[in-house]
């Protein structure tokens, strides 16, 4: 599928202003580029390009808001200067198997301030002696390489964290329902006393008269 075409339905009737997450893995983009992506998708925090024929990022538009970007197993080998301009918010950046193979290529990443976990796998650089340390010393504001830290400790789960705040939704609607329920039983116990008092009246009357 191209990218267009993907883009098209992965809107889903809405506007290129409502979409926060935008997934394009494995569609075929125009000699590298990704066509139909534009700067009105200025609300975009999630972008996922996987497997889809890049050789460069200089083609992104302005995503300001734009945490996470997935790139791997793609075939960009330089060029990352302009992430710091078109995402100047990136905290997430995944370049997995793409043709990165010495460290002067991701120096540039230095610029984004906010970027917290880089992931390299099956890149050529990673081959180099004391890849790991002399990734840290170039971009310090790095939390996380290769989903572990400066001490080796592994990155969490952020699938698990979405999870368990789904859970603590769900509870949370369960106890909405346990509420509404409560209120609901009131309001029957209130219809039913007044019934009988309506009864008692009736019945008097109907005695005294």
């Amino acid at each position: 599928m191209d990218m267009k075409k993907r883009i098209h339905l992965e809107l889903r009737n809405r506007t290129p202003s409502d979409v926060k997450e935008l997934v394009l893995d494995n569609c075929r983009s125009n000699e590298g580029k990704i066509e139909g992506l534009t700067d009105e998708f200025e609300e975009l925090e999630f972008l996922s390009t996987i497997n889809v024929g890049l050789t460069t990022v200089a083609h992104l538009p302005k995503l300001n808001k734009l945490k996470k970007l997935e790139l791997s197993d793609n075939r960009i080998s330089g060029g990352l200067e302009v992430l710091a301009e078109k995402c100047p918010n990136l905290t997430h950046l995944n370049l997995s198997g793409n043709k990165i193979k010495d460290l002067s290529t991701i120096e540039p990443l230095k610029e984004l301030g906010t970027l917290k976990s880089l992931d390299l796998f099956n890149c050529e650089v990673t081959n180099l002696n004391e890849y790991r340390d002399n990734v840290f010393k170039l971009l310090p504001q790095l939390t996380y390489l290769d989903g572990y830290d400066k001490d080796d400790k592994e990155a969490p789960d952020s699938d698990a964290e979405v999870y368990a705040e789904g859970l603590d939704d769900d509870e949370e609607d369960e106890d909405e329902v346990d509420d509404e329920d409560d209120e609901g039983e009131q309001l029957l116990q209130m219809h039913n006393k007044c019934t009988r008092l309506m009864l008692f009246f009736i019945v008097d009357c109907f005695c005294f008269s």
